[in-house]
């Protein structure tokens, strides 16, 4: 079983701390069995968590034999890293031991000097101090996430859930991730700079929504050259109305949903078929493969060859 510490620092945001503990507390695996094991680890077993004091099971031992560290953000980013925490995070490092950061919890990360000559990420509010106090860390304030292998940084709040259901997804696989994402009553997709590899089953739609009928059609309906036009007429309504509807149920355009509905599926096809990438962009509606290589790009930030190595 995979065993995920979440190290809980002084000042540690209750927030950032219990989502990583939700997340992979929750996950399980097709057959039902527990996918993580979880433990909060602490230099002490008291931690100070602001509005209230945490009592943590496990010593910095805890992160000896884990699979993943997640450091949580602190409220106060500048504070100074104990040395005792930075040996025991580079030692688990120096073992191959996944490290992630939520939200100014990259702070701690990159005091430890793990992050130097990689990219990262942290809340937008000190993504410059950030910077200046590391100098040695390409800091990228504009995305949700960040994957470098071995070291992964996240966004404040919420970026932290999308980071956890990326991990799920690289140990596991999509589905897995598809069926944490609903127990964490996660948006089942999320705009933002960082590509998202994360697969789901559905595309973010209120139940009961007027449209439950027309989005069924579409994915039925996926391999055709569909125009704004077809949308309408199969919806009985005009392509203003559809428009109009489309953006209040579901955050954007027919167009833009049908393209990452292709997507998609095209990311489930390249990694449960050994198709070529050609037939998968044809199954899939595109009408050439070097249209398909470039909304695949654009839309997952890597190609669709990468992506199948990464996956499949």
């Amino acid at each position: 079983m995979h065993t995920v510490a979440v190290l809980a620092l002084d000042q540690v945001i209750p927030f950032d701390l219990s989502t990583p503990v939700e997340v992979f507390t929750r996950t399980r695996l097709p057959d039902g069995r527990t996918a993580y094991q979880v433990r909060v680890c602490a230099e002490r077993e008291e931690v100070d968590a602001g509005t209230f004091t945490l009592r943590a099971p496990w010593g910095l031992e805890g992160l000896g034999d884990a699979d993943t560290i997640i450091v949580p953000g602190v409220a106060d980013p500048a504070a100074p890293l104990s040395p005792r925490v930075r040996d025991a995070l580079r030692s688990a490092a120096a073992d191959g031991t996944r490290i992630a950061s939520i939200c100014t919890g990259t702070f701690p990360l990159a005091a430890t000097g793990l992050l130097d000559g990689l990219r990262a990420t942290t809340h937008w509010l000190v993504a410059g101090l950030l910077a200046a106090t590391h100098p040695d860390v390409d800091v990228d304030p504009n995305v949700l996430y960040v994957d470098n292998g071995q070291f992964l940084t996240s966004a404040g709040a919420a970026a932290g859930m999308d980071l956890c259901l990326h991990m799920i997804r690289r140990d596991y696989g999509s589905a897995v991730a598809a069926d944490a994402a609903r127990l964490s009553v996660m948006p089942l997709e999320r705009e933002g700079g960082q590509a998202q590899f994360i697969v789901y089953d559905h595309a973010p739609t209120p139940q009961g929504s007027e449209l439950d009928a027309l989005l069924t059609w579409l994915r039925d309906n996926l391999s055709r050259d569909l125009t704004l036009a077809d949308i309408a007429t199969q919806s009985g309504t005009s392509t203003r109305t559809l428009i109009r509807r489309f953006r209040e149920q579901t955050g954007t355009t027919p167009l833009q949903w049908l393209h990452r509905a292709r997507i998609r599926q095209a990311q489930h096809l390249l990694e449960t078929t050994e198709h070529s990438v050609e037939r998968i962009g044809a199954q899939v509606g595109f009408g050439s493969p070097t249209t398909f290589r470039d909304r695949f790009k654009r839309t997952t930030g890597v190609s669709p060859q990468t992506y199948r190595r990464r996956f499949s």
